[in-house]
């Protein structure tokens, strides 16, 4: 089969590589319709997620249709059309029947590494680093899901790829994100990043009740779509100083829940934190660019919430906790819990709520993704948010143009 597969830091390549195999009872095979370019696969891209190997597959975000199925496998059939969380999760540790499923204890089999850097090992994900399992992803033609009784979800029919293919991540993230904050009737949100997850942390705050939903990021392209398709208020990053103008927008008070959507590798323009985490990055002394949660503590209200879907590697300093614990804040982070959201967010979806296929700006071959990184990472052709199709023709200029309010 063709895949994309990781030789380096900036170097990814669709080679032919063998089809996965059954290799547990509980597996299925299927062969993948549509996937997506994740941020989080932009950590990967740029060298600064740990315990990556060359040859390793990418890719978290698939659906398709089941091609084989494992002989345990009791909720599944071939051609079943399925939509797939990156979370791997067995459904029977402690935290699977808490339902915190990104905390599995079971699915990681490099648990023992992870706990080095952690102290325990979250659950095992789908074309992340070994660290993190080493499971092979699915930005492929055929991709082997693990543990397919607990993760896959039957798609009906009359939803399209594009409408349920985010269910393997970033709508559910967005969602947890909001919802972590503990939205309260009246609040005002602010968004950190209006890139694909902060796209739908936006809506996911509407659905919650937010009062006031305001998207900060610095790429004209993502406040347009926040400001069209999310209704959000914008502040524009590389122009306004956003302490000052958050501020100015709420009263002096700040917004009472904040979400950092970016996570690792925020850009600023100018301040001086910024600038030394780029430093030291450079420079291989560190791998987080914290500027955005740093930004979030001080604009946050006393006794406010910061929620994190933004993915964090290693070590941030400079990181303001006298200003957190003095204010009394509220932080809230973590892997999503995939599974307990793909259920209620299908209903939403199939009631109309929300189309989450507005995020979508380039639909592309496989064969395109090399480009579609750099792409995606550069910020370049208003991209927000790229969807391959590992078996089918594409137009290598599909693209989508945003409607202009």
């Amino acid at each position: 089969m063709r895949a994309l597969v990781w030789h380096g830091k900036e170097d990814v390549r669709v080679d032919s590589v063998p089809d996965p195999t059954i290799e547990e009872s509980g597996d299925v095979i299927i062969e993948v319709t549509s996937t997506a370019i994740c941020g989080s696969d932009l950590h990967l891209y740029d060298g600064y997620q740990p315990t990556m190997e060359a040859g390793d597959i990418l890719g978290h975000e698939p659906m398709g249709v089941v091609v084989e199925v494992g002989s345990g496998v009791k909720n599944l059939k071939k051609g079943d059309r399925v939509v797939v969380p990156f979370v791997l999760a067995c459904g029977n540790c402690f935290f699977c029947r808490k339902e915190l499923y990104s905390s599995c204890d079971t699915s990681n089999p490099n648990a023992a590494m992870a706990a080095k850097v952690m102290g325990q090992s979250p659950a095992g994900l789908l074309g992340f680093s070994h660290m993190l399992g080493g499971f092979p992803g699915g930005q492929a033609q055929l991709l082997r899901v693990p543990y397919a009784d607990v993760g896959p979800l039957k798609v009906p029919e009359g939803i399209p790829d594009e409408q349920a293919l985010f269910l393997s991540d970033i709508f559910p993230t967005g969602y947890m994100a909001a919802e972590n904050c503990g939205i309260e009737p009246g609040d005002t949100v602010a968004v950190w990043g209006a890139g694909p997850v902060g796209q739908f942390a936006i809506q996911s705050a509407w659905l919650l009740g937010a009062a006031r939903v305001i998207a900060i990021d610095r790429v004209p392209a993502r406040l347009l779509m926040a400001q069209t398709y999310g209704r959000a208020e914008i502040v524009n990053a590389a122009e306004d100083q956003v302490y000052d103008r958050l501020m100015e927008m709420t009263g002096g008070r700040g917004p009472d829940r904040c979400i950092d959507a970016v996570g690792c590798e925020a850009h600023s323009t100018g301040s001086f934190d910024a600038v030394l985490d780029a430093g030291k990055a450079a420079i291989g002394l560190a791998t987080d660019r914290a500027h955005v949660i740093r930004e979030a503590i001080m604009c946050c209200r006393k006794s406010g919430t910061i929620s994190i879907p933004g993915v964090y590697v290693g070590f941030v300093d400079k990181y303001p906790l006298g200003a957190a614990m003095n204010k009394g804040l509220t932080i809230r982070a973590g892997q999503t819990h995939v599974q307990h959201y793909t259920r209620p967010l299908l209903a939403m979806i199939e009631d109309g709520r929300i189309d989450p296929s507005f995020v979508i700006t380039h639909t592309l071959s496989l064969e395109d993704a090399p480009a579609a990184y750099k792409m995606f990472r550069d910020k370049e052709d208003d991209c927000v948010k790229v969807v391959l199709k590992p078996n089918s023709v594409v137009n290598a200029g599909n693209r989508r143009q945003p409607r202009v309010v």
